[in-house]
């Protein structure tokens, strides 16, 4: 485990306080790591994801020997690279002889290995591989779509949970509003079988249909793959509970509305006032000054007589 930092200086709690979780999260940073020994096809989907994903990822080129996620103890260098680098979604490639192509995607809550699936990759076709009009290339920071096809996807706990990783890894950052024309690619993953998912990368190419809505053809911009699922690891229950938590809403004030220009409005109810029977003392000012006036106006009036005269 990760050995707990203490701030000495206001400073350091406030640096502490942009890592830690939130109710509301930003967008997620990615680490991809290699292993002792990884082969030629591992290597290119481990930049292929790094390229689709350059605006807010890490990539290490070394290798490590000691990271084995799904072993007791092993995870802890991926919880250190997690913290060094606060990245909370984690792609770690390794080539073995009883696990060849292996690809291992995880996710972290505070810094610590929330859960794991292990894949397979087979049948696996780089971007380079792809031939297209370089003008459908998909921006850089655009929003896909994703498509699971597939009734497996449903009745399979292994590809609901891949599902989720999948979703996490490639959504980017979560918006309120969306503009469709910066929508220009798909994610589509078909289960083939209980065990199998084929993943590809798709360009949008818009074309005139002769109604408001253009018709939408598919073009294969790579990378395209099949993630054949070994293994995987659900988060532990306390540990999900605690990133489960969301924000509590507001209640609802009554007679309160927000103006965007005049901001809070709220609306005050009196009750009916009966003056008539509100009994009222001799010493109010309002009847003073009452006096006082009709004072000035008799003797006004007298001065008037007078000169009259």
């Amino acid at each position: 485990m990760v050995a707990i930092r203490v701030p000495k200086s206001q400073r350091a709690r406030r640096e502490l306080l942009k890592h830690a979780p939130k109710l509301v999260e930003t967008g997620k940073k990615t680490l991809i790591l290699h292993g002792t020994k990884t082969s030629a096809v591992l290597n290119s989907a481990l930049a292929d994801i790094f390229h689709l994903k350059r605006d807010n990822a890490v990539k290490y080129s070394k290798k490590n020997g000691n990271i084995r996620p799904f072993e007791s103890g092993g995870e802890t260098s991926l919880e250190f690279f997690s913290l060094k680098t606060d990245c909370s979604l984690l792609v770690y490639g390794c080539h073995s002889k009883k696990r060849p192509n292996n690809l291992v995607l995880g996710r972290t809550y505070d810094h610590h290995i929330y859960d794991l699936v292990e894949v397979g990759v087979e049948n696996y076709r780089s971007i380079e591989s792809y031939v297209y009009d370089k003008k459908l290339a998909p921006k850089l920071g655009s929003k896909p779509f994703f498509a699971f096809i597939g009734e497996h996807f449903e009745s399979v706990d292994e590809l609901k949970h891949l599902k989720e990783v999948l979703l996490d890894l490639f959504k980017g950052e979560v918006v309120e509003n969306l503009n469709l024309a910066g929508v220009d690619r798909i994610f589509v993953c078909t289960a083939i079988s209980p065990t199998t998912v084929y993943m590809t990368h798709c360009a949008l190419r818009l074309k005139r249909s002769g109604t408001s809505i253009p018709r939408i053809e598919l073009v294969e911009v790579g990378p395209s793959m099949d993630l054949v699922v070994r293994r995987h690891r659900l988060p532990v229950e306390s540990l999900k509970k605690e990133a489960m938590k969301t924000a509590d809403h507001a209640k609802k004030m009554k007679n309160v509305t927000k103006d965007p220009l005049q901001g809070k409005l709220g609306k005050v109810y009196i009750p009916d006032q009966q003056i008539a029977k509100m009994t009222l003392a001799n010493d109010v000012k309002g009847l003073k000054r009452e006096r006082r006036e009709a004072k000035k106006n008799k003797e006004h009036s007298k001065k008037q007589k007078m000169n009259a005269e």
